[in-house]
């Protein structure tokens, strides 16, 4: 792309391991030197918002997720220091099955490149999460920058809430699953990343328990983003293939990263189409 073109701002979408398909859509602004003005993240998002924020690039991005991912001794071993440092604290607001601490785990995962606060990220970031006793969405973009990844990313039944200036916080994908809206205005350009994905019929028997909430909260997550659009849009929408893998096949890498490549492309065509119709409304 040549210099001096029109700004862009990115919304990275929530939906656990199918947000590794971020990584090509990182990857191709790379390969177009696009820096973004103004990111958003919900998430899975909020994590790679962060990465994009704190100055790496995609190919970083992909190789850390790989060195990590990819071995199961590896997280095994990131699980094992995550695990709670005593009994007390993990009997902490009673005994609940999997409730795991967000915020150990992304103390053991998250690459060190990423700051501690907001201020010290090279690229304004948002990050969403919901106030669930408050009722409405929580935009957090000031302060400590590793409690709201962790507030944004804790997924209900999964991960226990994480407390914030008072407020008792959960997943950002309850409210803004693609939080394009926070960037109206940012930039010339906003791109949102949906990868929710919906519930995908294998021919099995029919999903148990837990597999019914996940699919029911894309579901509902899919309903906000289509209510969101029929009021506003972002000038490129980017949905990668990520249907057939669920919001915890984080071992799964490979797989999601090779059904999801053409989206790298799909991005390029799409920027540059973007691009051009903004250049002749000048």
């Amino acid at each position: 792309m040549k210099p001096g073109g029109p700004s862009f701002a990115v919304a990275f979408g929530g939906g656990g391991a199918r947000g590794l398909a971020h990584i090509h859509v990182i990857e191709a602004l790379d390969d177009l030197g696009i820096r973004p003005v103004a990111l958003a993240g919900s998430s899975i998002g909020a994590i790679m918002g962060a990465g994009v924020a704190s100055g790496m690039t995609g190919r970083e991005i992909h190789d850390f997720c790989r060195s990590v991912l990819s071995r199961r001794t590896e997280v095994a071993g990131r699980m094992w220091r995550a695990r709670p440092g005593s009994m007390a604290e993990a009997l902490a607001g009673g005994l609940r099955f999997s409730q795991f601490s967000i915020e150990r785990i992304l103390d053991a995962f998250l690459p060190p490149d990423i700051p501690k606060d907001f201020e010290d990220l090279g690229i304004p970031l948002q990050v969403t999460a919901t106030d669930y006793y408050g009722h409405h969405l929580a935009v957090l973009d000031t302060g400590d920058l590793r409690s709201a990844i962790a507030a944004s990313a804790a997924i209900p039944a999964v991960f226990r809430p994480v407390v914030r200036d008072g407020r008792l916080l959960i997943d950002g994908g309850i409210y803004n699953p693609v939080p394009f809206d926070l960037l109206h205005a940012k930039a010339d350009i906003v791109i949102g990343i949906d990868v929710v994905g919906a519930p995908q019929d294998d021919g099995r028997n029919r999903p148990n328990s837990i597999e019914l909430m996940f699919g029911a909260t894309q579901l509902m997550m899919q309903s906000i983003t289509a209510a969101k659009l029929k009021m506003t849009r972002p000038d490129i929408l980017l949905r990668p293939p990520v249907s057939n893998f669920r919001a915890l096949d984080f071992l799964k890498i490979d797989a999601v990263l090779a059904q999801t490549a053409s989206i790298k492309e799909e991005t390029k065509r799409a920027v540059d189409a973007a691009w051009r119709s903004k250049e002749k409304a000048l």
